[in-house]
């Protein structure tokens, strides 16, 4: 994009918990920025009015659950990967007033997988929970991985397979959560521990040697989180994706590097 956004906001429902504007305020201020961001709790009926107003405003912004989905059909371009994942988290306006879509969960699974690791995966098998946006978002990162595919399981296992059909070359469907419990590395791409101490999975579950990365963040970690930590797993949250996402962003919208340790500073105590 060429023109500099005016104003950033964050779409979603509900979004008190976010940390986004923490972190994206304390990298517009260390890029000496004049631009504030915002989110905006928007009840299901108010989301395409409140869009339309965005465009005609030239804001742009990320976009959260439940909109991601729902974000990519109001956008008038899409970027490959935002048409390939099937979702959209971060938007603008381009010159020409057109909506733009893309998708920096891709970048920011694969920088929280590197850093849970210590290296980027290879060779291995990736067990996920879910089936929406976050689920899609993991497998089209994974199918750019050597050697690697996964499971997917739902608890509606149509929509498993309908995800498992588009990334056919790498994942399919299982209906044992078992079996995605025994993978090499375990993602939580569900919303379960959001807003309660739920686990996705009972820890006792879960393959001694496997790795986890739960999508979810929540001050002080998931419990689900703790809990594995506490068994030896090496297991991290979402903050860590949640934060490179939001740098991607940063760099989408204004065409330079986001400051990264400025970012995660900004958040370390609140999120401790």
């Amino acid at each position: 994009m060429t023109r500099r956004p005016a104003r950033l906001v964050l779409l979603g429902h509900p979004v008190g918990h976010s940390l986004s504007p923490t972190f994206q305020n304390a990298a517009l201020r260390a890029a000496d920025i004049p631009v504030r961001y915002e989110a905006l709790d928007l009840e299901p009926g108010d989301f395409d009015r409140c869009v339309s107003r965005l465009v005609a405003d030239r804001v742009a912004g990320n976009v959260t659950v439940p909109y991601k989905e729902r974000m990519r059909e109001r956008c008038d371009h899409l970027t490959p990967l935002a048409a390939r994942v099937g979702a959209v988290n971060v938007f603008w306006v381009d010159d020409d007033g057109l909506l733009v879509g893309d998708n920096s969960d891709v970048g920011g699974f694969n920088a929280a997988v590197v850093e849970l690791l210590g290296e980027p995966p290879r060779g291995i098998t990736v067990g996920v929970l879910g089936a929406g946006g976050a689920a899609a978002a993991v497998l089209a990162a994974v199918e750019s991985w050597i050697g690697c595919d996964a499971h997917v399981y739902n608890r509606t296992p149509e929509r498993a397979a309908h995800l498992c059909a588009r990334f056919r070359s790498i994942a399919r469907p299982v209906d044992d959560v078992g079996v995605i419990a025994g993978a090499q590395l375990l993602v939580n791409a569900t919303s379960v521990g959001l807003h309660d101490d739920a686990m996705p999975v009972d820890p006792a579950l879960v393959a001694p040697d496997s790795a986890v990365l739960d999508l979810v963040y929540r001050r002080g970690e998931t419990r689900w989180v703790r809990a594995l930590k506490t068994r030896g797993h090496r297991a991290h949250d979402g903050l860590g994706m949640l934060v490179e996402q939001g740098a991607l962003a940063f760099e989408r919208w204004f065409g330079m590097p986001a400051d990264r340790v400025a970012m995660r500073a900004s958040v370390r105590d609140g999120a401790s």
